[in-house]
């Protein structure tokens, strides 16, 4: 099952019907997509579920339905095993922005986390899960798929919010500070952490 997040309500891609219980199931061949984000985003419905026939290409269907943008992330870990954390629109996030020209997914999320944080010397370790999360631009609503990497670094040096990314806060949280922080973030967020 492949979960994409409307604000903190998801859609979830699946091939198996389920009896209705605070979700709804659509057909992804025939859905109306906008119809099941305004659901989502106006009344109590929990979830929406899109069936489809065949697990491969569940994902690859969706996202035929709006516009893609991708993007790339990371989970930064510092020496003293700390993740870096950016705060943008009153929530908790984790660096990420959009790729660019020719640049590889991997560039990209390095890039982004040194112009989002001030970071440098970041090394990826390891890729971690892709998220999926619908937003609207422009009135139009649009599908954001975010490559995330696990990534370390000796920085030690001042972080520096990139204001004009609506960015206030850069800050190095710890195991406890980071689950508090989770509580006032995003749900693809708190997968990842």
């Amino acid at each position: 099952m492949i979960h994409v997040f409307v604000n903190d309500k998801p859609i979830v891609l699946t091939t198996v019907v389920e009896q209705e219980d605070g979700f709804k199931n659509y057909l992804l061949s025939t859905v109306n997509i906008g119809k099941v984000i305004k659901e989502l985003n106006t009344t109590s419905l929990q979830s929406a579920r899109l069936i489809g026939n065949s697990d491969k290409k569940l994902l690859k269907k969706f996202l035929k339905l709006l516009p893609n943008v991708v993007a790339g992330g990371g989970k930064v870990y510092n020496q003293d095993n700390k993740v870096l954390f950016i705060y943008r629109n009153d929530k908790w996030d984790l660096p990420k922005g959009k790729i660019e020209g020719d640049e590889t997914i991997e560039c990209t999320a390095v890039r982004e986390v040194e112009e989002e944080t001030g970071v440098s010397g970041l090394s990826i370790t390891k890729p971690l899960s892709t998220t999926y999360h619908i937003f609207k631009r422009n009135g139009k609503h649009k599908i954001k798929i975010t490559y995330w990497f696990e990534m370390k670094t000796t920085f030690s040096g001042e972080l520096f919010p990139q204001e004009k990314e609506g960015i206030t806060k850069v800050a190095w949280l710890d195991s406890d500070q980071s689950n508090e922080a989770l509580k006032n973030s995003y749900a693809n967020i708190r997968i990842l952490v």
